[in-house]
């Protein structure tokens, strides 16, 4: 049977969980730098989801890692269906957060006044963009 590129226990599926890994990291980083995020509700929504998807995403690498190491691919039925919901809740929740946190960042830098400074504002851009990719 053919292997599906990204399926569980396959090396690309490892370096995309490493990847979202390494993505939510620097976007909870730059995001907990300043402060000052917990002013904003977008902001927080994102640190939340970060701090969800980072440990999901460390947990599936270390039963890829298993998988590569023990030369068995897991195909279980129900493990499957436990990986693609937590998948899918989880990448709606971090473009949500991530669009939120986006649009809160362009409403800040657009406002008149001292709401945002620009070393903090771009600050939150980065953490939207690393969101984003992730």
């Amino acid at each position: 049977m053919d292997e599906t590129p990204g399926s569980v226990g396959t090396t690309a599926s490892l370096s995309l969980r490493l990847g979202q890994a390494f993505f939510s990291s620097a976007s909870l980083l730059f995001m907990s730098v300043g402060v000052e995020f917990y002013s904003y509700t977008a902001f927080c929504f994102l640190v939340t989801i970060m701090g969800l998807v980072i440990p999901w995403s460390c947990t599936l690498a270390m039963v890829d890692i298993y998988s590569l190491f023990a030369g068995c691919p897991l195909r279980l039925p129900r493990v499957m269906v436990i990986v693609v919901i937590g998948d899918w809740v989880l990448s709606v929740l971090s473009l949500a957060a991530a669009c939120a946190s986006a649009s809160v960042i362009d409403l800040l830098i657009h406002i008149d006044g001292p709401y945002c400074p620009t070393k903090i504002c771009g600050r939150y851009q980065l953490s939207a963009a690393m969101a984003f990719l992730s």
